[in-house]
């Protein structure tokens, strides 16, 4: 049997736990790509600019893809 804990309850914010959820897929998604997950590219702009193609990728196929 469990107590109930003392003290201020843990608090539960709806918007935000959402926003943290497209984040969180967002770098699952990203670390399924050897190239990212592994940081391949040497240089920090070379690096950037792969993130920035994936990202793009991302939105052309939310765009296209027919889904909301």
């Amino acid at each position: 049997h469990r107590r109930p804990r003392t003290g201020l309850p843990r608090l539960f914010d709806r918007p935000a736990y959402r926003k943290r959820n497209v984040i969180e897929r967002l770098f699952s998604w990203l670390n399924e790509h050897r190239r990212i997950a592994t940081r391949f590219e040497k240089l920090t702009s070379s690096f950037e600019a792969m993130i920035s193609l994936a990202c793009l990728r991302i939105c052309l196929r939310k765009s296209f893809s027919g889904r909301a």
